[in-house]
């Protein structure tokens, strides 16, 4: 009987590792996941929840105060200054300045991780190339570049998601580089390598994948960045345009009624600034746990 009571662990200790793992969790990352969740659905379903158009005027309500400022709850969240509802017109900024970001940062890791991967392979005159233009980027304000390029070409959201894809692209290119370099060096890449394997199928196959933890944490980090030069060049009226609008867009608009009506201008300011603090904090986690030092 002592036998096997010495041999079963108790209960507690049981449930302890569980309990560690149930609260391994941290409440503000907790907060993080559940509000990227919350603009992920409200995104996907902007077509079936906005209450009203986001163009629809109704001049009879300009300028209404939110419900919490004594409003109506035909504009929860108030009216702007053509009678536009607010919370229509927030719905639809989250999923384009989402599509935006999410689009942006797509473009930017593809092209980085390829340039990368390409000076990892070749090594010689392009890797010296490709970190020349690494170099140039990191160099070069993107906020002039941005501007120079929108100015020239006019504007249009394709090439606004293009054009917010080429910033950060360096930070993916140097990651890629340097990862694929001490995966090359490892014996998994060069027994697939003696093989006979394609370069295409060593780096996409087996190296890729083994990375692929470290580019996750650099896109959540240079993800929030995305989203605030998207809302600060829209507020400067070069990003998205008229009929569309995007979180900075409202921001740009409302500046001229924040003494009057602040709600138009708080509104998307309050979702820029959560939704970016989320993301980072999710990063920060995300980075902490994939981090093999720190386990």
């Amino acid at each position: 009987m002592s036998d096997t009571t010495a041999a079963t662990p108790p209960p507690a200790t049981l449930a302890a590792p569980l309990a560690r793992k149930r609260a391994g969790l941290p409440p503000m990352v907790l907060f993080a996941l559940l509000w990227i969740a919350l603009m992920l659905g409200i995104a996907f379903l902007a077509d079936w929840i906005s209450p009203f158009s986001h163009t629809a005027l109704d001049l009879r309500a300009r300028l209404a105060p939110p419900v919490f400022m004594g409003g109506s709850w035909l504009h929860p969240l108030g009216s702007d200054e053509l009678g536009r509802d607010v919370l229509s017109r927030l719905i639809v900024s989250i999923r384009l300045s989402l599509l935006i970001a999410f689009g942006a940062a797509i473009i930017g890791a593809v092209l980085g991780v390829t340039l990368g991967f390409l000076a990892a392979h070749f090594r010689g005159l392009v890797e010296q190339a490709v970190m020349a233009l690494v170099d140039f980027q990191a160099s070069m304000p993107f906020l002039i570049l941005a501007l120079s390029v929108l100015a020239f070409f006019g504007n249009s959201l394709p090439l606004f998601i293009c054009l917010l894809g080429l910033h950060g692209w360096e930070r993916y290119a140097r990651i890629a580089r340097g990862l694929a370099i001490s995966a090359g060096g490892q014996g998994y890449a060069a027994a697939v390598r003696q093989l006979g394997a394609t370069p295409w199928r060593i780096y996409a196959r087996h190296v890729l994948p083994n990375i692929a933890s470290t580019l996750i944490v650099s896109m959540t980090l240079a993800f929030p960045e995305i989203i605030l030069l998207e809302s600060g060049l829209s507020f400067l009226g070069l990003g998205v345009q008229p009929p569309d609008t995007s979180l900075g867009n409202m921001v740009g608009y409302g500046r001229e009624y924040l003494t009057r009506a602040p709600w138009i201008l708080l509104t998307p300011s309050v979702v820029i600034v959560l939704t970016t603090l989320s993301v980072s904090l999710l990063g920060d986690w995300l980075r902490d746990r994939l981090d093999p030092t720190l386990r």
